[in-house]
């Protein structure tokens, strides 16, 4: 038995050896074949346009390349930005794309992996090299999609830009190119935006805008400068639509639906905002939001905006929804109780003026008096005067009678007569 457990200690121990052996007589090729391989690269580009094709080559040989695994290490960084961007490549070229950039510096070095272990062998030195291109004259580009089909781009011309040039722009979408429709003008009559509208936008692929830089006083080629937009990344969508507000269980609850938008209208990729008077703003991934009832004073609004951040990052905000107003408790009872008055009131009011207008009491109601004809107005006016007359007549008499003496009774009796006799006269 003692036998049988040295054995397998001592093929363990002579294992280990080996392998130690091994690992030594590895490293030693290794370092052998890093002196062998003296690794540099050579580093040129080439200017298409807009863009800088940048390529290297290095001096291993067919034999090399197919033993060992080769990477390269790409740095290169835009003149005044601070951002540097580095990628690991297996090709020998990299696309790089100006944009409003002036220039660059980039660096490349290669690397030698071995294919069993991926463990790096040998690497190079770096090979810099700095891209210096044509001026930039303008700064601070933005554009962006609003009411789904409209796009718009402006710019800024900077200060020591010539004053004898003026900006072009186009754009290249889903193998469709377009020049500028509206362009927009400074009070100088310079270009430094541009205006397209009705643009069927495919979410997948990418807005190419070109924007050429003209010296109107030679007819030598201009500047072209490039700069790509994803469209949902630069959409500003309308605000939320149908907002409402409802009063459930002493809480207020908050509705709306998502705006139409290009691309994908999942509620997953929505990200909403909520501001109440007298509340903080709260982000909403929902399409509602509760919140307890409190009494106030002051009349509460709620509004909502929108933007897509989960599907696709975008930083660019709805305008905010049109104000909903926010009812207490006692106003919507109020306002309950008056909905629920109003419809009986509205169908009485209904059969009201449909009776009326069946049994023709209107009519009845609103028949005018009929006017005298102008014979009974002459006569009644006749008789309103002969009446005065004759009262006038009797005051006269009155008078002359309570005037007389007891003498006199008899000539009062015959002016009586007389008067009397007067005025059958004239009737």
């Amino acid at each position: 038995m003692a036998r049988v457990t040295v054995i397998p200690v001592l093929l363990i121990s002579s294992f280990f050896q080996h392998k130690t052996l091994f690992s030594t007589i590895l490293a030693s090729g290794q370092e052998d074949i890093k002196d062998a391989l003296r690794l540099h690269n050579v580093l040129w580009i080439t200017k298409d346009d807009s863009r800088v094709i940048l390529s290297w080559n290095n001096n291993l040989t067919k034999e090399e390349t197919k033993k060992y695994s080769v990477k390269y290490i790409l740095v290169y960084k835009f003149f005044n930005t601070t951002k540097e961007r580095k990628e690991r490549l297996q090709e020998k070229e990299k696309i790089i794309h100006l944009q409003l950039h002036s220039g660059f510096n980039a660096k490349v070095k290669t690397q030698l992996f071995a294919k069993e272990t991926e463990d790096i062998i040998k690497e190079s030195d770096w090979t810099e090299f700095t891209y210096k291109a044509p001026p930039v004259y303008i700064q601070n580009l933005s554009c962006i999609i609003y009411n789904i089909s409209f796009f718009n781009c402006t710019w800024h011309i900077k200060a020591e830009a010539p004053e004898d040039i003026q900006i072009f722009t186009s754009y290249r979408h889903a193998g469709k190119v377009s020049t500028c429709q509206e362009y927009i003008k400074n009070t100088r009559k310079k270009n430094i935006g541009c205006h397209w509208k009705e643009i069927h936008f495919q979410p997948g692929r990418k807005i190419n805008l070109n924007i050429t830089v003209r010296n109107l006083r030679n007819s030598s080629r201009g500047l072209s400068y490039y700069k790509a937009f994803t469209p949902q990344a630069i959409e500003k969508l309308n605000p939320p639509i149908n907002v409402s507000v409802s009063l459930e269980n002493r809480s207020i609850t908050i509705h709306w639906k998502p705006p139409p938008t290009i691309g994908s209208a999942k509620k997953k990729c929505f990200l909403y905002q909520v501001k109440i008077t007298d509340h903080k703003i709260v982000n909403v991934t929902a399409e509602d939001y509760m919140y307890p009832f409190h009494k106030s004073a002051k009349k509460r609004t709620a509004q909502v905006r929108v933007k897509k951040e989960v599907c696709i990052a975008n930083k660019i905000w709805s305008e905010w929804s049109e104000p909903v107003f926010i009812q207490d408790e006692k106003k919507v009872d109020i306002l309950l109780l008056s909905l629920a008055l109003f419809c009986p009131l509205v169908f009485l009011g209904g059969l009201l003026i449909y009776a009326c207008r069946r049994y023709r009491w209107l009519e009845i109601i609103t028949t005018p008096v009929p006017r005298p004809s102008d014979n009974i107005k002459t006569w009644l006016a006749e008789e309103t005067h002969h009446q005065q007359h004759m009262s006038m007549q009797m005051e006269m008499q009155s008078e002359v009678t309570l005037g007389t003496t007891e003498e006199n009774r008899d000539e009062n009796i015959q002016l009586q007569k007389c008067l009397k006799e007067f005025m059958l006269e004239d009737l």
